[in-house]
């Protein structure tokens, strides 16, 4: 007999004044990828969003940079859950910039950010936004990350919380000092960076948010191995037998046991698997009641060694 998933076997985690199941949901692929020959069917995503919520999945991740020339993840996200239950918490972030015709702009001023926070409100349909994100940078782990201070940006983000635009705040891509600087500006309650089996250069942060019960939320933590999912080339092939291996065993597939690893690093990870997909939708909330044994974390702990 096959059981439906259930996002609340991944357990919970507090964000803040929310509480939401360790197992998300990231909008950006609901919308399809700027490289993809055809747009993504609406209708299907609308109903991956739909199904989402009915698996248990009250953490949603999204943004008002992403779009296509035809699709707006915020907009699909409107139109698919309002009105939206009570226990749901909507992500967003905000810093970059882009153009009507899509091109990216130079991060924004911090004077600029209200009027993003304000776009992702028109669009969401919300007077409140539950967390916001500073999203920093342009180079991604690995890629040299822009060291600057985020103080000023990270307090004009508190201003808004303070008047009522944004209940939580978080920060994302940010090296360990980042971090710590933001947190003496204001609460943070959740850090996102770039992180998977084989892209760990930020166990470093990982652990500074935990020893600060702030949630680390990884992005692109199963897209790495994905053909087709990355601009930068083909599928990070690393440890893909060991994988393949583990996934063998349990019956799952190998994107199941990346995100099942990944919940495992500590109780204030969560994951946000992105997907159009109705049947990969399943298969990630199921990831989240994967149990692995110490025997198959340690093997799959070896596959990329912590940095640092």
């Amino acid at each position: 007999m096959t059981t439906t998933p259930d996002a609340a076997a991944a357990g919970t985690w507090q964000l803040g004044d929310r509480t939401v199941h360790r197992l998300g949901l990231g909008a950006m692929r609901l919308v399809g990828m700027p490289w993809d020959t055809t747009p993504r069917d609406r209708d299907a995503s609308v109903a991956v969003l739909r199904r989402a919520v009915e698996l248990g999945v009250n953490h949603i991740d999204t943004a008002a940079f992403y779009f296509t020339p035809v699709r707006s993840a915020n907009e699909l996200i409107s139109t698919a859950l309002q009105p939206y239950g009570d226990d749901l918490t909507i992500t967003t972030k905000v810093g970059p910039a882009r153009s009507r015709n899509g091109d990216f702009e130079e991060m924004a001023r911090p004077e600029q950010l209200r009027g993003q926070v304000e776009e992702n409100l028109r669009q969401l349909g919300r007077d409140h936004l539950d967390i916001v994100n500073l999203r920093w940078g342009t180079r991604m782990a690995g890629e040299g990350r822009e060291p600057e201070s985020v103080a000023e940006h990270f307090g004009a983000l508190a201003e808004l919380r303070d008047a009522g635009l944004v209940r939580n705040l978080g920060i994302s891509n940010v090296l360990p000092e980042q971090l710590t600087e933001a947190m003496t500006v204001a609460p943070v309650v959740c850090v996102q960076n770039q992180y998977g089996l084989t892209s760990r250069e930020d166990d470093a942060v990982l652990a500074l948010c935990g020893e600060h019960s702030i949630a680390f939320v990884p992005f692109f933590a199963v897209g790495a191995a994905v053909p087709g999912a990355s601009p930068r080339g083909g599928a990070d092939e690393t440890g893909q037998a060991e994988v393949a291996g583990v996934a063998a065993a349990h019956g799952v597939t190998p994107a199941q046991v990346r995100l099942a690893w990944t919940l495992h690093r500590g109780p204030h990870v969560l994951a946000i698997p992105g997907t159009g997909s109705p049947v990969h939708l399943e298969e990630n909330v199921a990831a989240g009641a994967l149990r692995l044994t110490d025997e198959e974390l340690a093997l799959l702990d070896g596959i990329a060694p912590a940095a640092g």
